[in-house]
């Protein structure tokens, strides 16, 4: 061991680890890239995260930067889960649910708790949360804050952001603070302060008065944005001023969270499922834009294109045989409505609509007929778990662009594909214009690593001309830091800048996600065996 892991392992009471095994199991998470962490510490309790970042701040006093990278489960797919230095690992022994209020309808719970396993227990008592991802059986409510995560159900129901009610956070120098919705008479409480929190708040908010107008420019016209940080709403117009908005989606860069107390929602698992099918991207198009003009919004709208259902059918045609058949719709959604008392009146608006644009219409309110059609949306785990030889589906982009130019971001896709001699699979969350493609790779291939990043540059300028977000679901992580000021101008980038160095004086906080990660560094983290071995257990989803 290190003198490093040494001193840790004397003042923390969880384990630190710096075998060479373990090392290499944290040198990847669920991105293309590979990065290996010095030691690996796994906090018992808050404490020991607090003392952990305190020892690596009075270090970077003195000169020597050791960073410090929170963990949950490791299913980022931009890098984010990745660092140098000391990676914090919280499943191991902070996952509890602490409280469950049935009174306010909040429940507090630390980071490493799996998410599948707090939304069965919400299950239990009625209530669930709905920003939760496909990937909620192998993932963390830490990752999921971290990312401010999206799902199928955030058309209706919004992000992560929207549930998060505070939070604790250990701070770069090992301070703890409790982020909520503050008054006017409790900020400038925080404003007086001698010490580091008090620091950060009079810094910021200084910030906040100052730049205004050009925070206003951080806003685009998407459903989900967590490009950068979310400035936008940490000071009200009332004089209100709140971290948490800050800190969800911030990816471990401002500060580590340590509890969260949680906003749910009352939870029916009776619902109407409608599966329709489009000829054309147009049609589809002006029905899911009807569709959000509902009265109220459905529970879900998810997109799968006829060229997965073909990929599918080529690999395993059994799969889908009983639910859709050749010759696939050019676009097939899934639109879900799950308010019981108004899903009659909304189910027929929607029918309405799918017979001015849809060739084809199957609904239910059968469970069992709803798991069948819902194949076709999951069925996505075939080509995301599928290798041909050393070809594999890479998680490269996470973009959305304005709703009203799905079809325009569609085309964009499909030409991307064919002049880079690409077979194109998309699907996402189309209600909210939220797309995926994962274009299969050899990244041990020299030629196919260059497709990659000249991908990435072709596929963000597509992304920005049409006023979207490079990073809609999932955070900037290190995949994508070096388009950031590409997306927001040097303006904006150095103003987000100013917050990273608010909070982080030091870069002891997961530097290079965010901010610090060249091309040329990412290019050099690239991981040429790049799997998704270790989700096989639970079949990989997107």
């Amino acid at each position: 061991m290190s003198k490093v892991a040494h001193y840790l392992q004397e003042h923390l009471v969880g384990e630190v680890m710096t075998s060479t095994d373990a090392r290499l199991y944290f040198a990847t998470d669920g991105s293309v890239l590979q990065l290996a962490p010095a030691l690996i510490a796994y906090p018992k309790n808050e404490n020991d995260v607090r003392k952990t970042a305190r020892f690596s701040w009075q270090l970077a006093e003195r000169g020597r930067v050791i960073p410090i990278t929170a963990r949950g489960a490791g299913t980022n797919q931009t890098g984010a889960a990745l660092g140098s230095g000391i990676m914090l690992v919280f499943p191991a022994h902070m996952n509890r649910v602490l409280e469950l209020d049935s009174k306010t309808n909040t429940v507090s719970v630390e980071p490493g708790i799996n998410y599948g396993k707090l939304q069965q227990t919400l299950y239990t008592h009625g209530r669930f949360l709905p920003p939760y991802p496909a990937s909620l059986e192998y993932s963390t409510i830490g990752g999921a804050i971290a990312e401010n995560i999206s799902g199928e159900k955030s058309v209706k129901y919004g992000d992560t952001r929207a549930y998060v009610k505070s939070l604790r956070v250990v701070l770069a120098n090992g301070e703890v603070i409790e982020t909520a919705r503050l008054s006017k008479r409790e900020l400038n409480k925080k404003l007086g302060l001698a010490t580091f929190e008090g620091e950060i708040y009079r810094s910021l908010d200084t910030l906040l008065e100052e730049q205004h107008e050009l925070i206003e420019q951080l806003d685009r016209n998407v459903t989900k944005n967590n490009a950068g940080y979310d400035l936008a709403d940490v000071k009200r117009r009332d004089g209100s001023f709140d971290l948490t908005p800050l800190m969800v989606g911030s990816q471990g860069t401002l500060g580590i969270i340590t509890e969260a107390l949680l906003n749910t929602e009352p939870y029916d698992p009776q619902v109407t499922l409608i599966m329709a099918q489009f000829d054309s991207l147009e049609q589809a198009q002006n029905a899911i834009l009807e569709l959000r003009d509902l009265p109220e919004l459905p529970s879900a709208i998810e997109l799968v294109d006829g060229n997965v259902l073909q990929a599918v059918n080529e690999l395993n045609p059994n799969l889908l045989k009983d639910v859709i058949k050749p010759p696939f719709p050019a676009i097939t959604l899934l639109v879900e409505f799950d308010n019981d008392r108004k899903m009659k009146k909304l189910t027929r608006r929607a029918e309405k609509i799918f017979d001015k644009y849809a060739k084809d219409l199957q609904q239910t309110t059968d469970p069992e007929q709803q798991q069948s059609l819902r194949k076709v949306r999951e069925t996505t785990s075939t080509l995301l778990g599928h290798n041909a030889g050393l070809l594999h589906a890479v998680p490269l982009f996470d973009a959305a662009v304005p709703v009203d130019r799905f079809r325009e971001h569609l085309e964009g896709i499909y030409r991307l594909m064919e002049t880079n001699n690409l077979r194109p699979a998309v699907w996402g969350h189309a209600g909210e214009a939220m797309l995926h493609l994962q274009p299969q790779l050899n990244l041990g291939q020299v030629g196919d690593r260059q497709k990659a990043f000249r991908l990435m540059d072709e596929y963000h300028k597509l992304v920005i001309g049409l006023g979207g977000t490079i990073s809609a679901e999932a955070g900037d992580g290190r995949l994508r830091t070096p388009y950031l000021e590409q997306m927001y101008g040097p303006e904006l980038y150095a103003l987000l800048q100013k917050v990273k160095q608010i909070f982080d004086p030091y870069g002891t906080l997961n530097p290079g996600v965010k901010f610090g990660s060249s091309l040329d560094d990412v290019k050099s983290m690239i991981r040429a065996d790049y799997g998704v071995e270790h989700l096989y257990t639970h079949l990989p989803r997107s």
